[in-house]
């Protein structure tokens, strides 16, 4: 989900074919694919439901969630992404509404959604925290936010500090964040079971990553130290009456 071969000034005009050329590479190939397995399985069974991925992206992640008999919307701040992802679902033969906009301002009303995702986005944008309060705004009660984000303890992030220093504009301001981080996110939201799962043991490395990958799932059931990816699930409590009516 994350382009980790981006570099040089112009990134961010480039990021569509950044992240083509990341999803070509096998590094990218596998690291996406077990990537996307942890989200999909943490979201559950998306037939019939609607669903809001935040910075959707090229829209690989959205498509998909259509595919599986979701109804979706993808937002993204990037008018190259959107084109990119209205491109991939129109190819696919899926209908997903993509609309240009932001995490900290989405445009739709409260309780519009059954399902939240969000794929690293959080780390960068200026305000971690009005992002989870806007994706909670826009959750129904009972839905399940997905978040997924860079880990700051992994052999990944020296590598991309190191890119942001260099001059990567995609690198340069990433935050980089702890399980106990994101469950303060969901808490500061109020957002409840809060759980945090890691993805992504080996290092950025063809070879490694074709060696780990069959038993990455269940170091990510034992651990989030080391996991270059983590992804927090959490759920939009009901309201009171909502919970009496449910008990009878």
């Amino acid at each position: 989900m994350e382009a980790d071969n981006a570099g040089g000034a112009n990134d961010l005009k480039q990021l569509p074919a950044v992240y083509a050329a990341w999803r070509q590479s096998s590094l990218g190939r596998i690291t996406d694919t077990l990537e996307q397995a942890l989200i999909l399985d943490l979201i559950g069974p998306p037939a019939g439901k609607h669903i809001l991925d935040v910075g959707c992206g090229d829209g690989v992640l959205a498509v998909e969630l259509a595919r599986r008999g979701a109804r979706v919307t993808g937002i993204d701040p990037s008018f190259d992404m959107i084109a990119a992802a209205r491109e991939r679902a129109a190819k696919q033969g899926k209908s997903v509404t993509f609309e240009i906009a932001t995490a900290a301002a989405l445009p739709f009303e409260a309780e519009s959604f059954d399902a939240v995702t969000a794929v690293t986005v959080l780390c960068f944008i200026d305000d971690p925290g009005a992002g989870p309060k806007e994706m909670a705004r826009v959750l129904r009660a009972g839905g399940r936010l997905i978040v997924g984000e860079l880990g700051r303890w992994n052999v990944w992030a020296p590598l991309r500090r190191l890119r942001g220093w260099l001059g990567s504009s995609i690198w340069q301001h990433a935050r980089f964040r702890t399980a106990a981080e994101l469950r303060a996110l969901a808490s500061e939201a109020g957002l409840v079971e809060a759980n945090v799962t890691g993805a992504i043991y080996y290092p950025p490395n063809s070879l490694a990553a074709r060696l780990l990958a069959p038993i990455d799932r269940a170091l990510g059931r034992l651990t989030t130290f080391g996991a270059a990816f983590l992804v927090l699930s959490a759920v939009k409590p009901l309201a009171q009456g909502e919970i009496d009516r449910s008990e009878n």
